[in-house]
């Protein structure tokens, strides 16, 4: 008896939960729960138009309770998370992306395959789990946060489940994300074991108070570090654990192949500055050239990749890795500079590869894949296309004028400063190897027509084999001289559309207005960033600061 009445005078605190500070996560939460439900209404105009219209909003509202926060810091959940200015840009930076998906979605196969509420629910809530991720500062909410980023997108990735190609995708990419995740999590088994702690500030003090007498030499720590660096570079396509990323690139549909080139290496890339500069931050010159080696090797196997695509997605695929190795040289000086031009890069790396992925998106729907050949005659038949096309190419590259050349300049001075003046040379030999195929992709747009687009194999009015057609020789052969496409062939491409290969390609374009309006929007931030970048300076410059181990 005296037990029990000892049981219940005990009063049980929970830890203190500020509703205001996760009011970004409760919005995301409670918008997918939403929009899961709304997916099992009957009609299919509700389906189709209310579901997407939830999911904008939903992000839309994300958006707004991260503006009302920032500049902001607040620790929540007992200290296991941080809202802050870091974390607030990288959930804009995500929830930006969603949103273009969201459009980019509106009359792709995935939607209808998957069923509109499942998918845009689970968009949403990778969205969420991107969140829960970049504010992390425990090891259980960040392995909690990547799981929630990673099972949608597995499924996400199958969603064409009608095509064998995405399913492929999905199943390649739950295969590798599986085992990068059990990399991940057995090394911050072994981070916990050596120091005793969860939290990233109780980390840090037990390396900089050397408790028990750890040290970064210890071999549990190290094996740890190293574990916890191969479960990151799966996530953020680094080299040599990029192998997954253009196959499963190429396969997924197209809307979420952008939206994992984006969010998920902006939500990847922020969660390495957070563990390794607040975590480890005081045993920067132990894990740095590490860094710096796989940032190296990440660039010149990421641009050289690339060279021999003619697959846009798989280019784009190649293209990804390289800029994963450029965003990680910021990682890697650990200082204040090098966190801001980390930051500044993955906004602006948004604004190129949305407007590329719309324009190979607007090609899928409309000539049923994404083959480098469909582009010949692009600039007469769309012009707004065929210039955000080229904005975004010559953004890759760092065209001066463009917002690319911007983010990379920041990233060398950052390096010049940081004493890691060789890493700049190999990003400018980078960025010099890249022009090899940036440049071929502007050169399909503006120096081809679908006349003399032969030489590729899946070019316009070209049979199997690359071979040109001859006029008179068959009545199959007019017909593919005609840009009817092989006799009897429907699409070969990731669209799924069933469009006739080659339908459109020599007339014009069957106009897709959201996904024309997400192409051009993101190119005109390219120029516009590149000529104005004063407001991204600003918003880098907040983020910068947030991580306070810093100099």
């Amino acid at each position: 008896m005296n037990a029990l009445v000892v049981i219940a005078a005990v009063h049980v605190h929970g830890p203190r939960i500020d509703w205001r500070e996760l009011s970004p996560f409760v919005v995301l939460a409670g918008g997918a729960l939403v929009v899961l439900l709304a997916g099992l209404l009957r009609s299919a105009i509700a389906r189709e138009r209310i579901v997407p219209a939830l999911a904008l909003l939903t992000l839309a509202g994300a958006i707004g309770t991260e503006i009302w926060r920032f500049p902001h810091t607040a620790l929540i959940v007992a200290g296991a998370m941080k809202i802050d200015d870091l974390g607030l840009i990288v959930d804009m930076i995500c929830a930006v992306s969603a949103a273009a998906v969201v459009l980019l979605s509106w009359r792709a196969v995935a939607p209808r395959d998957a069923g509109q509420g499942e998918y845009y629910g689970l968009l949403l809530f990778s969205v969420l789990g991107m969140a829960v991720l970049t504010s992390s500062q425990d090891l259980v909410t960040l392995f909690l946060g990547l799981e929630l980023l990673s099972i949608p997108l597995y499924i996400l990735c199958a969603s064409e489940h009608r095509r064998e190609g995405s399913l492929e995708s999905g199943l390649k990419y739950l295969i590798i994300g599986s085992v990068g995740s059990a990399t991940l999590v057995y090394g911050l088994a072994m981070i916990y074991g050596a120091t005793g702690n969860t939290s990233f500030a109780g980390i840090a003090a037990a390396l900089s108070h050397h408790l028990g007498g750890l040290t970064l030499d210890d071999p549990l720590m190290l094996a740890g570090i190293g574990l916890v660096t191969v479960g990151f570079a799966f996530k953020a396509s680094v080299a040599p654990f990029h192998q997954w990323t253009p196959d499963v690139y190429e396969g997924a549909p197209t809307p979420i192949t952008a939206f994992m080139a984006t969010a998920t290496k902006a939500a990847a890339l922020a969660v390495f500055l957070r563990f390794f500069n607040i975590a480890l931050h005081t045993e920067h010159s132990t894990w740095a050239p590490m860094l710096a080696a796989l940032a190296a090797v990440t660039m010149i196997v990421g641009n050289v990749g690339a060279l021999s695509q003619t697959s846009l997605k798989r280019l784009l695929g190649w293209s990804g890795v390289a800029q994963a190795g450029y965003v990680l040289t910021g990682v890697v000086v650990g200082t204040r500079v090098g966190a801001s031009a980390t930051v500044l890069y993955l906004m602006i790396y948004l604004a190129m590869n949305l407007a590329a992925f719309a324009v190979v998106h607007h090609q899928e729907l409309d000539a049923g894949d994404d083959q480098m050949g469909r582009l010949a005659g692009l600039g007469s038949r769309s012009p707004v296309l065929a210039w955000s096309l080229t904005i975004a190419m010559l953004a890759l590259a760092g065209v001066p004028g463009t917002a690319g050349f911007v983010g990379k300049f920041q990233l060398i001075v950052s390096l010049v400063n940081g004493n890691y003046t060789w890493l700049a040379i190999v990003l400018v030999v980078g960025a010099m190897i890249s022009l090899g195929y940036y440049l071929r992709v502007v050169a399909a747009i503006w120096m081809s027509s679908p006349a003399t687009a032969g030489g590729d194999v899946a070019g316009a009015g070209a049979l199997p084999g690359g071979l040109a057609p001859i006029a008179g020789g068959s009545p199959e052969a007019d017909e593919l001289a005609e840009g009817g496409g092989a006799p009897g062939s429907g699409s070969g491409g990731g669209a799924g559309s069933g469009a006739g290969a080659g339908e459109h390609s020599a007339a014009r374009l069957v106009p897709h207005l959201e996904v024309v309006f997400v192409a051009a929007v993101f190119a005109a931030a390219c120029v516009v960033f590149g000529i104005i970048p004063q407001p991204l300076f600003h918003l880098a410059a907040h983020a910068g600061t947030t991580l306070t181990g810093l100099f």
